[in-house]
């Protein structure tokens, strides 16, 4: 199961681990009451939290896409770890010693662990900071001091430097034991006609994951020798790199953006360097790559992205043709955030680095302070094209504008762009002409498969379908889980999951046949199976073990958010609360097999089936009796 672990250091490892440290690496959270916090999901984008998670039953799990699980399936998922590296990971946090049973098949994926490609990056960011310091790096000091960054500031950013000597790096690491693999895999070392390092001769800036953990590195060129002319080289894609889902700066800035709800995106290392020096604490940057749809959620995460508590984030542009390019782009993806977006455009074009250089820190604090909204200063730009002096000019500029506006997919905020342009654009232009126009250009786009391709690909990002869009077929329509026909059914397994200790032996008066969804039997089968609640009164790992054991993902996720949900308490869980639940649901099942013995009465002829009808009347006595005694049971449990 998880590559010869002993099952009960995984159990040590699971009873020692706080899941809300460890997803608090990587989503911001926030008190949900009950004991329970809650977030943005950081699988499936939201505009609510709907991501809870609760420290004492060690679980997660979303209320919106249905992901849940304990905190080696977050991992897992995350990550993109195998069972094994999640339990190596945890047990290397919180000081666990692992024991292996050599007996058996080994399940650990093969090629070099995780772990140890983190190992090598962690080794490589020491010695390049190390290096930073001797004599054949003076160009790189040289490099950071004309930029008004001082060795304190190369420390706080790891920022360091790779020797010319192509082998340096690769006999470092191999006296710390590292393998050729290990060093490739991490994307350190490259294989030609032998191995070599893959950064020689350049400035190097550590690419940290929020954990803090090195996932890979920025190099800047500094020599005019070097073989590869371009500016900036970044570690390839490996199995801890990815250009797309990684931020320069987030390990640094994610407390403050996640404290503020506030963030600011600019271009480049030195940018995040120099707008952290200057009390912009809340700077990343991507690498390499444009911002996307992967670096939105990765933000959104920490920043409590949702809509009961409007965020902010500030993109950073040059004022030339290039940066206005980048926030056209960017504001045809602006629905990534429910937060508002802003642009902050310094004079002369200079980026925060060259602004900090010329003016000072409260130069840098001064442009982001002063940031327009994003959505002004693209229409801006776009109508600042035509010459607004001619009436055609002003019916060709609203065109271009109502085709920008006529992509965005939020068609709240539609009526006060309209009223924008009108403003911008003046004279003889008013805003109903201009949502004329907007629906003129949407309908032409729809026509043509244009409007949403040419806005920001909705296919990709998971737009609904329209109507007109095949649908696979769905499985068996099943219940909500959430009818409130099934509320005593959800509360009950509520109390199952979470309360072990307190419902004790009383779940042995209920089976299977008191659940009457599906989903909810599947759930109650399940424990019934490992043991019924005596089992998991002292055992931490018991609904892990319990949606393991699940081969229908609705179980799995019904486990998840059962184990999770707060108890919507009026008073303590006692043995009055739980004998309330356990009654009621009993009480449940007898209206319903009264209900069925009353039908199949109504269909028998008293005279010529007389011995079975007076067998059912019988029944039907019983259980009216029953199900007054249960009556009785749930008034004196209520009181």
């Amino acid at each position: 199961m998880a590559g010869l672990i002993r099952d009960e250091d995984i159990a040590a490892v699971r009873e020692r681990v706080r899941i809300d440290e460890v997803v608090s690496s990587y989503v911001t959270l926030r008190n949900a009451g009950g004991g329970s916090q809650k977030g943005l999901c950081p699988f499936h984008d939201e505009k609510s939290p709907s991501f809870h998670v609760t420290p004492s039953r060690g679980f997660f799990h979303c209320f919106g896409c249905g992901e849940g699980g304990d905190v080696f399936t977050f991992l897992m998922k995350i990550d993109g770890l195998s069972f094994g590296e999640a339990v190596e990971r945890m047990a290397d946090k919180y000081g666990v010693q692992l024991r292996r049973d050599e007996s058996g098949n080994d399940d650990r994926p093969k090629g070099p662990q995780r772990r140890r490609l983190i190992e090598a990056n962690a080794a490589a960011a020491e010695f390049y900071s190390a290096q930073l310091r001797t004599p054949d790096a003076l160009a790189a000091r040289q490099f950071l001091d004309q930029r008004g960054f001082d060795q304190q500031a190369a420390t706080t950013f790891g920022v360091g430097f790779a020797p010319r000597d192509g082998e340096a790096l690769l006999r470092h690491l191999r006296g710390l034991k590292f393998t050729s693999d290990e060093m490739v895999a991490a994307g350190l070392v490259a294989i030609g006609r032998s191995a070599y390092d893959r950064f020689r001769g350049r400035l190097l800036w550590p690419i940290r994951d929020a954990t803090g953990d090195t996932l890979g590195f920025g190099a800047r060129r500094l020599f005019d020798d070097d073989r590869i002319e371009a500016k900036y080289l970044n570690t390839p894609e490996t199995p801890l790199y990815k250009k797309s889902h990684v931020l320069y700066g987030i390990d640094l800035a994610r407390r403050e953006i996640a404290r503020s709800s506030k963030a600011v995106i600019v271009e480049g290392y030195t940018d995040v360097m120099a707008c952290h020096l200057a009390g912009v604490t809340t700077a990343v940057a991507t690498c390499g790559t444009a911002f996307g749809d992967d670096h939105a959620r990765v933000l959104r995460r920490f920043l409590d992205d949702h809509e009961q508590f409007r965020s902010e984030v500030v993109f950073t542009f040059d004022g030339d043709e290039a940066g206005q390019k980048a926030a056209l782009k960017t504001f045809q993806g602006d629905q990534r955030f429910v937060a508002q977006t802003y642009v902050a455009v310094a004079p002369e074009g200079m980026d925060p680095c060259e602004l900090r250089i010329k003016e000072g820190d409260a130069a840098v604090r001064e442009l982001i302070a002063t940031r327009r909204p994003l959505y002004r200063f693209v229409l801006e730009n776009v109508i600042g094209r035509y010459d607004l002096d001619r009436a055609d000019g002003r019916i060709d500029a609203v065109r271009a504008a109502a085709r920008l506006v006529a992509a965005i997919r939020d068609q709240s905020k539609v009526t006060a762009f309209a009223q924008e342009i009108s403003k911008m654009v003046g004279a003889d232009i008013d805003t109903n002409q201009v949502l004329a126009m907007v629906r003129r250009e949407a309908a032409r786009g729809n026509e043509s498969g244009g409007a949403r391709d040419r806005g920001f690909a909705s296919r990709e990002r998971g737009d609904a379908p329209s109507a007109s869009t095949p649908q696979a077929p769905s499985r068996a329509a099943v219940p909500d889980l959430r009818d409130p026909r099934f509320g005593i059914e959800r509360e009950t397994l509520k109390l199952v999951l979470q309360h072990p200790i307190a419902i004790g032996r009383t779940t042995a008066e209920i089976d299977a046949g008191d659940f009457t969804h599906p989903t909810y039997r599947a759930v109650w089968e399940l424990v019934a199976a490992a043991g019924g609640t005596v089992a998991g009164q002292n055992d931490p790992g018991w609904i892990a073990r319990l949606r393991d054991a699940a081969t229908d993902p609705a179980v799995s996720s019904a486990l998840s958010a059962l184990a999770v949900e707060p108890i919507p308490l009026t008073r303590d869980v006692d043995a009055g609360y739980v004998a309330h639940h356990i009654h009621r649901l009993q009480e449940l099942t007898a209206l319903r097999r009264i209900d069925e013995v009353k039908s199949r009465l109504q269909r028998t002829n008293p005279v010529d089936q007389a011995a079975e009808y007076n067998r059912m009347f019988g029944e039907l006595a019983a259980l009216e009796q029953h199900r007054r005694m249960l009556r009785e049971k749930i008034v004196s449990a209520s009181a």
